[in-house]
């Protein structure tokens, strides 16, 4: 329903937009869509910063060949947790 009601929206915008000729009816489309894809772009930027953060590497006294996790002192914290 909503798609629909968009669609409708959008003919009817386009079609004031064609009547107020192509200078002024060209800079507002031209502002919407460049907008718009200012808008989408910052909002993929924010989540890109939301997703970014990773755990940071503790060391431990273990071998390397039994610290392939990055987080390994918490996965052992967790298993013992659960197990205990």
């Amino acid at each position: 329903m909503y798609l629909f009601l968009s669609m409708i929206l959008s003919a009817i915008l386009g079609f004031a937009l064609l009547m107020m000729g192509p200078v002024v009816g060209g800079l507002i489309a031209f502002g919407i869509v460049v907008g718009s894809i200012f808008r989408g772009l910052y909002l993929l930027s924010e989540i890109h910063k939301g997703l970014a953060v990773l755990p940071e590497e503790e060391k431990t006294e273990e071998p390397p060949h039994q610290n392939h996790m990055k987080n390994a002192v918490a996965y052992k914290k967790y298993l013992e947790e659960k197990n205990g």
